[in-house]
């Protein structure tokens, strides 16, 4: 899929809460075609004021070409992000994009997708693209409490959402780990993205179960086109393989557990 570098325009920043923010951008009719996009892919955005040197990844929380528009689902943990969540509407941005792999949805009838922290950006794109195929995926959210599970009704549009919190305030208590959908539903394909423990543990119980599982690795990524070599993952049977390039979605059997 071609590379685009492109400027888009801030439309708003949403505080979503636990230091996530939703922004919305759109791209200016000046910049030329909507580039084509699919779930699981990211880009690599330059922080306005010269203050941070390197881009950092995001993931592609939905794109809506009709409108032009694309969503960025950020979380404020360090000096970048916390530049980019408190930016003012019309900001320009630059973005290089679309960088990545995307998920695999052919034939699968049966998903469930699991997701934690920012990590559900990417869990959020691909349900609206399986809605938009007619099916209704299972969705399972987990954080720390409910504040920290965000976009959850606007997920609830789009399939069924389940919840776990370490606190109990919301769904299950304890981990995604915990809840029985993840050990006794029915699936064709599990898809995953957010913190790596979380990720690892749920391809072992899916691969425990024999159903196939997709995990969307969060490696740190400077560059994005696989030149600086800081998101190299020893993939069993491939050895050092760029993230960013090959991935960052890839089989769960691929990734070692320990």
């Amino acid at each position: 899929m071609k590379k685009y570098s492109l400027q888009f325009t801030l439309l708003s920043t949403q505080d979503l809460g636990a230091g996530n923010y939703l922004l919305r951008l759109v791209l200016p009719p000046e910049q030329g075609a909507f580039p084509p996009m699919a779930p699981g892919q990211f880009v690599q955005v330059a922080v306005p004021g010269g203050k941070v040197l390197l881009r950092r990844p995001i993931s592609i929380c939905n794109a809506l070409p009709e409108r032009r528009e694309l969503w960025l689902l950020i979380g404020r943990v360090g000096r970048g992000t916390s530049i980019l969540t408190a930016l003012a509407e019309g900001t320009t941005l630059d973005l290089l994009i679309p960088l990545g792999s995307t998920f695999s949805l052919e034939g699968i009838q049966l998903p469930l997708l699991v997701g934690g922290g920012v990590g559900i950006a990417p869990m959020f794109f691909l349900a609206q693209a399986f809605h938009d195929r007619g099916i209704r995926p299972s969705i399972l959210l987990g954080g720390r409490t409910a504040a920290h599970i965000v976009l959850r009704e606007e997920l609830g549009r789009l399939g069924e959402v389940y919840c776990t919190t370490d606190n109990g305030e919301l769904g299950v208590h304890g981990r995604v780990t915990d809840h029985e959908i993840l050990r006794s539903g029915v699936f064709d394909r599990i898809y995953t993205c957010g913190p790596r423990v979380m990720m690892l543990a749920v391809a072992k119980i899916a691969e425990q179960r024999g159903i196939d599982c997709e995990v969307s690795l969060e490696n740190s990524m400077a560059c994005g086109i696989g030149a600086c070599l800081c998101c190299v993952e020893d993939l069993i049977g491939q050895g050092n393989t760029c993230v960013c390039t090959e991935g960052p979605v890839f089989n769960s059997r691929l990734i070692k557990k320990d």
